[in-house]
């Protein structure tokens, strides 16, 4: 069976950057398991397994417009250490939820000097080229609850 729209899609993956460097991989795990069409996946990669079959490998290369977009400036901000009250001691590296305007978003300390922490709420991956190695484990068809439902049911999925 091919990947289209509504196949319920399981696969291995390591997904490394532009240095090479391992990113992530599914390696000693289950597949990451997802229902195709649903967006459940970023686009990019979504998009280069359609039509592909259980036991094939591929190579994929994401752009950042197809995977977690590009670095968006006005995401990086300057905000006053009393804004993280009941923080004791607040370091790069740390991630927090804000609320903004257009709801909750998760920001990344990046630097903190003084009474001044600058946060990123870009995802820690957006701007990169992503690199996917992939060996499609196994493609079946969706179950009405889970096309309903938008995400996978079962072994992988979600368990309600």
């Amino acid at each position: 069976m091919q990947i289209a729209q509504n196949s319920v899609v399981a696969f291995h993956y390591t997904l490394t950057n532009d240095a090479g460097e391992v990113l992530d991989s599914s390696e000693g795990r289950q597949p990451l398991t997802y229902l195709h069409g649903a967006g459940n996946i970023i686009p990019g990669l979504e998009k280069e397994l359609e039509g592909h079959e259980a036991g094939e490998k591929l190579n994929i290369a994401v752009s950042p417009e197809e995977g977690y977009g590009e670095v968006q400036a006005q995401l990086v901000q300057q905000v006053p250490r009393d804004a993280f009250q009941g923080v004791e001691s607040v370091e790069p590296g740390m991630q927090f939820q804000a609320q903004t305007q257009g709801g909750p978003l998760m920001v990344t300390v990046t630097q903190v000097e003084g009474d001044t922490v600058t946060v990123d709420g870009n995802h820690p991956l957006a701007g990169q080229k992503l690199n996917f190695d992939v060996e499609i484990a196994e493609v079946r068809e969706a179950s009405q609850e889970e096309i309903e439902h938008g995400h996978v049911h079962g072994e992988g999925g979600v368990e309600h």
